[in-house]
């Protein structure tokens, strides 16, 4: 495993953040890293926006556009991330979709990734059982494939835990992503089911809002993962959502501490 991703899980439950580069700029987008960093988080995921965000509910849709519309491309958060690296080694895992990478070029891509000190990547829209036109290549670039499982993986639990890399995403709830006023799936069945067959962290992610929600799913699993929550913010207060980012990131933090 990633020895980054693996020290992410070594200091108790894990707070992973997620964001869109780019929204509202990746000035601001590099200021976010380094105040979640700050405000305790473990793992940053960064978000390469597509135009077509499958995976994604209205809020993270709406920072896909903004941030393409701003001018954010792939090259320019690999600038980005090249900054970033220069000034901390905290854990980073890009999430985006698969034509971005087939469109910029996967091997390419993954060098480029290896070469600015990326830790992992996440493919929503790529199910395990085709995942293999990926893995080989992020396992010879030195990345993590994270893989994702749902409420209605079931059977699969096993399969995809048993070759997975870095961290399990494990999906809350079914649908898209957004914040959620409670969360019924059955979290520590899907956890116990990963243990089983492998001992690698999980981190719960999809619909998670707020401090009370993150305590909860922390108690059955390893990690807590906030996108739609921050993206909200980023969005809500544009280029000064930084100090919003931060504290929200503070409370989140001390919440799944506790």
């Amino acid at each position: 495993m990633n020895n980054r991703i693996r020290q992410a899980f070594a200091k108790g439950k894990a707070f992973i953040p997620f964001i869109t580069c780019g929204d509202p700029s990746l000035e601001i987008t590099e200021q976010l890293v380094y105040a979640m960093e700050k405000a305790g988080a473990d793992l940053i995921e960064l978000g390469i926006p597509f135009s077509d965000p499958t995976a994604e509910g209205p809020v993270i849709q709406g920072a896909n556009v903004r941030a393409l519309a701003g001018g954010a491309t792939t090259d320019k958060i690999f600038d980005m991330v090249g900054r970033i690296r220069s000034n901390t080694a905290i854990p980073l895992v890009f999430m985006t979709y698969a034509n971005v990478v087939f469109s910029y070029g996967t091997e390419r891509f993954l060098a480029k990734a290896e070469q600015l000190g990326m830790d992992g990547l996440i493919l929503p829209d790529v199910p395990y059982e085709e995942k293999g036109e990926f893995a080989d290549a992020c396992q010879a670039h030195g990345l993590a494939l994270i893989s994702l499982i749902a409420p209605t993986s079931q059977q699969r639990i096993t399969r995809i835990a048993s070759e997975a890399e870095g961290f399990i995403y494990c999906v809350s709830s079914l649908g898209v992503t957004g914040t959620r006023s409670e969360i019924t799936t059955d979290i520590k069945s899907m956890v116990s089911l990963v243990k089983e067959a492998r001992d690698i962290p999980c981190a719960v992610g999809f619909g998670i809002s707020n401090p009370e929600q993150a305590a909860k799913i922390a108690s059955v699993c390893d990690g807590v993962i906030v996108g739609s929550a921050i993206v909200k913010l980023c969005g809500q207060y544009g280029t000064e959502c930084v100090p919003y980012v931060s504290d929200f990131v503070k409370k989140m933090k001390d919440a799944i501490r506790s």
